[in-house]
């Protein structure tokens, strides 16, 4: 045992948790911590903005499957995490933010930077901390990175007072903490599964609705192995894009708002509907009262609180996604469970006339459409990038036009639908996967939102991709007045907006732009080939709507067709 510093103490416990990358932005009350973090070999990366530093953390945890760690001060640097924070939590992404603090005894003085960082972010975070002593830093530390990736995953905030990191105390590495009052459920109730596969065997038009839940507990595998013994079809919210290829036949596409035609209608004509990691939040269901009428739903979740908060359900099941779906496969193999081909061929067949009566389309003119230049992405990529989307049209055109065959590949801010958050997501990726290609796909107007963060892409070279899709409007907004607010386009034109490609250039980046369809391709073959950081400018129709598209309050199978 030896006696540390506080900060000493901060550095031992982040190497004890593997924690190779941290992101922040230093200030006065977190300077002890940054002197003792440049005497490691935890890199860290200087974003621009804090807000940049929260969402990093995220995009790092999604593609390296790991917890994600940024580092912020005081006042300010803290409450400017709050929307990065937010995201994360609502998407279930294990986070540890560590915020700097003034010290304890100024606590509640009002004193120069100084905010209620735990009582602001206690509606977003699953647990936050203010430590109070130098002696309870690493215990502290500990149950934080637990807490971040047991059970449902989510941000943990841990504020340190200055006068707590510059203390001391005797230090020894911790075992993994036990938590009497916190123990997740991981394996489900047995009586649980068979009664599933009781309604699983009766079954003749069934459908799985795979979530974000599916790619956090890695049962990809698992699901499409599930998937192939029932024979059955497979939708996915936005967070579970990834969780079941996008190329199988089995594959009915995005499910909602703005889901596709086959994967709406199949909900409602399922007699079965197994959910599976979801929340089956309002973008998904539509109308509650018309969602899954006719079926009978399983839901499996290894929070307790979700199943049954937004749609009552006939089978619930506690657990881990991957460990329940090794029990139902287990019990379909050995009970040799048999699916009834002809049920299932007519089944099969009436979801195939829905996706060919109405398939995703659109009509490519002598203007850019988003959807081609994401089609042509795909094409050129052969589905083997990670995407990060900024929020809006851009992120519904790209959920909807490329296909995401493996897990952690698509990276976007669901449940919040934050703007800004595509390319700091993007930079945590690129840190996480250094040896992958990485996408941002960007609206105009979200990725004005943390732009400055091209900076610290340019700083550390790292080769993130940018594929802006320009309309000078803030799109879905504007789709939303053309449709239900007679093309009334209030402070929704951006038409004023810089030059992207200048812009780049200005931060040392490749800059580019595409005005006409026969420069798309090019476009897009110099910026991804280019052996750095690069923005792809492209003029898309000004008024191209994202279809389909459920109005709000009606039902998912009541929607508006291109």
């Amino acid at each position: 045992m030896k006696t540390l510093t506080g900060a000493q103490i901060i550095m031992a416990v982040l190497k004890e948790e593997g924690v190779e990358t941290i992101f922040g932005y230093p200030g006065g009350v977190v300077i002890d911590i940054f002197d003792e973090l440049g005497k490691t070999d935890i890199k860290h990366i200087l974003v621009r903005h804090e807000q940049g530093a929260a969402h990093a953390a995220d995009g790092y945890a999604r593609a390296k499957g790991t917890v994600g760690v940024c580092l912020v001060t005081s006042g300010p640097g803290a409450t400017n995490t709050v929307s990065g924070i937010a995201s994360a939590y609502m998407d279930s992404i294990p986070v540890v933010v560590l915020t700097g603090q003034v010290p304890t005894r100024l606590i509640g003085n009002d004193a120069f930077q100084e905010v209620d960082i735990v009582g602001i972010t206690r509606p977003c975070t699953k647990h936050n901390y203010l430590v109070k002593r130098t002696d309870e830093l690493a215990r502290v530390l500990k149950k934080a990175f637990h807490i971040a990736r047991s059970g449902r995953p989510g941000p943990v905030l841990v504020d340190l007072p200055k006068d707590v990191t510059q203390g001391k105390a005797r230090y020894e590495p911790l075992p993994e903490p036990t938590m009497p009052s916190y123990n997740p459920t991981y394996k489900p109730n047995i009586k649980q599964l068979r009664r599933a596969v009781g309604l699983i065997k009766g079954a003749k038009r069934p459908v799985i609705f795979s979530g974000g839940g599916v790619i956090l507990s890695g049962a990809s595998k698992e699901l499409t192995e599930f998937a192939k013994k029932l024979d059955a079809p497979v939708t996915a919210s936005l967070m579970g894009l990834g969780s079941f290829p996008g190329t199988s036949p089995l594959w009915l596409g995005m499910l909602g708002m703005h889901g596709t035609y086959r994967a709406n209608m199949a909900i409602g004509a399922c007699d079965l509907l197994i959910g599976i990691g979801v929340r089956f939040d309002d973008r998904v269901t539509g109308k509650v009262e018309t969602f899954a009428p006719n079926a009978n739903i399983i839901h499996i979740d290894i929070d307790p609180t979700s199943i049954g908060k937004n749609i009552p359900v006939t089978v619930p099941i506690v657990g881990d996604c991957k460990i329940v779906l090794q029990g139902l496969n287990r019990f379909l193999r050995e009970e040799k469970v048999k699916i009834d081909k002809k049920s299932r061929k007519s089944w099969l067949d009436q979801i195939e006339k829905w996706k060919s009566t109405q398939p995703l389309r659109y009509e490519q003119t002598d203007v850019i459409k988003p959807q081609y230049v994401i089609e042509k992405l795909y094409e050129l990529t052969k589905g083997q990038a990670i995407i990060t989307t900024e929020v809006g049209q851009n992120q519904m055109w790209a959920a909807q036009y490329y296909h995401f065959d493996r897990p952690n590949c698509f990276i976007t801010s669901g449940g919040l639908g934050c703007m800004g958050f595509g390319l700091p997501a993007a930079i945590g990726a690129q840190v996480a996967c250094p040896d992958k290609l990485v996408v941002d796909v960007a609206g105009d107007g979200s990725i004005q939102m943390n732009i400055q963060e091209l900076a610290t892409a340019v700083q550390y070279n790292l080769p993130v991709k940018v594929v802006i899709l320009n309309n000078r409007y803030l799109g879905m907004v504007r789709q939303w007045q053309q449709l239900f607010y007679e093309k009334r386009y209030a402070a929704t034109d951006i038409e004023q907006a810089p030059d992207f490609a200048k812009l780049a250039e200005s931060y040392g980046a490749l800059g580019l732009k595409a005005t006409k369809p026969g420069e798309v391709e090019a476009t897009l073959k110099q910026g991804l080939d280019s052996p750095g950081p690069a923005f792809m400018d492209f003029w898309i129709a000004r008024e191209e709507c994202v279809y389909p598209m459920v109005p709000a309050g009606a039902s998912i199978t009541e929607m508006l067709l291109a």
